[in-house]
């Protein structure tokens, strides 16, 4: 193991990881936006919008980000839409994981009682009262576990974003490899910086589901 390496080349991963971090929590706010109206459409039965979010989330979820990624990359200019790469590693996170947040959201809603909702409007409670003050709160408690799992896989599939030639985490790691075959040493910094990001994030999920049993707010 060449330390001296090793240690030459972490400003490359820390640069990297920036990006990936800047990158990936970009795309998981949006996914949560995109998630959560498709949700509350599916719930609510929307014309018209809700069989075109049915369409979305069955088109994302059956094709994978590296094809989603082509497709914005080197197939939209040939329409003459150039879209950075940058640009395209948020939309395709975005379109992925919107349609996985959708799946969570609708999951915790459903589990909402329809009594609850019926009760809230008998006492006079709007529409957007209900959903802010019965719907979403209980929802959210239900759905974290899923949200948080969501949030995980987003991170890791931000490992594909080299092929639009985004200098990422996986793209630092494969030109140091092959430009100076350093395998074993560019694999273990990979690792640990994908560690330092992803454990964190596994951390703060279990205490936020364990503060959610505390609280028997959740299951």
């Amino acid at each position: 193991m060449d330390t001296e390496f090793i240690a030459e080349y972490i400003p490359l991963y820390v640069e990297a990881s920036r990006l990936t971090i800047s990158i990936g929590l970009i795309g998981i706010v949006l996914s949560l936006i995109v998630g959560l109206l498709i949700a509350f459409i599916q719930y609510f039965k929307v014309p018209v919008l809700r069989q075109i979010a049915a369409v979305y989330i069955e088109l994302s979820r059956n094709t994978p980000l590296l094809v989603q990624l082509f497709f914005l990359y080197f197939g939209l200019p040939k329409a003459g839409i150039s879209i950075s790469s940058e640009g395209c590693a948020i939309i395709g996170l975005c379109f992925l994981g919107g349609s996985y947040m959708a799946e969570a959201f609708r999951s915790g809603i459903e589990s909402v009682g329809k009594g609850q909702e019926e009760s809230a409007l008998a006492l006079g409670f709007q529409r957007s009262q209900v959903v802010r003050y019965v719907i979403l709160p209980q929802a959210l408690s239900v759905s974290i576990p899923a949200l948080c799992a969501n949030m995980n896989f987003l991170v890791k599939e931000t490992s594909v974003f080299s092929v639009v030639a985004l200098a990422d985490l996986m793209y630092v790691a494969k030109d140091l490899i092959g430009l100076y075959y350093k395998t074993d040493e560019a694999l273990l910094m990979l690792v640990i910086s994908y560690l330092i990001i992803l454990l964190p994030i596994s951390i703060l999920a279990a205490l936020l589901e364990r503060r959610l049993r505390y609280a028997e707010f959740g299951n």
